[in-house]
């Protein structure tokens, strides 16, 4: 398996892409059950294979990921080559951007000197879906890529 096994719920909503996944496997509804009941190992394996497929899937179409904890904010911008990553740190116990709140008083606060802000780029490895896949373990998650492009024209003045 190269990313992880889709959730029971994950697997749920994607009930019918799974039926359709097995009858390209030429498995019928009743040669599952009996899968399952015999040989709990091929259906794991089979389900192995579908959750990779909708990964890879997925992972194609990422361009944009982020990552928040209470004093830290990652914005990646990714392409075909590129993993770019503005970085936002608050040296502030006292402010969690995870928060409204908090992150109200990041946008309003800025140029703070308890605010500091990186840029970063680094070329993607052999696999750039592997790569995503790596940041949405570690916490990151698919975005349309809003806030990238916020803190990119402000990084940029």
């Amino acid at each position: 398996m190269k990313y992880a096994r889709l959730t029971k719920e994950q697997f749920e909503e994607m009930q019918q892409e799974f039926i359709n996944f097995l009858a390209t496997q030429s498995i019928t509804a009743d040669e599952w059950q009996k899968i399952k009941q015999e040989k709990p190992e091929v259906a794991e394996q089979e389900m192995d294979v579908f959750s990779d497929l909708i990964w890879e899937g997925v992972l194609n179409k990422v361009e944009y990921l982020e990552h928040f904890s209470p004093n830290q904010m990652f914005l990646f911008h990714i392409d075909q080559v590129t993993i770019n990553l503005i970085a936002i740190k608050v040296d502030s116990d006292n402010i969690d951007i995870t928060t409204r709140q908090g992150y109200s008083w990041l946008q309003n606060n800025l140029m703070d000197d308890s605010v500091n802000m990186y840029t970063s780029a680094k070329a993607i490895g052999d696999d750039r879906n592997k790569d995503i896949f790596a940041l949405i373990k570690q916490g990151a998650n698919i975005t349309k890529g809003e806030l990238y492009r916020y803190f990119a024209e402000i990084v940029q003045e």
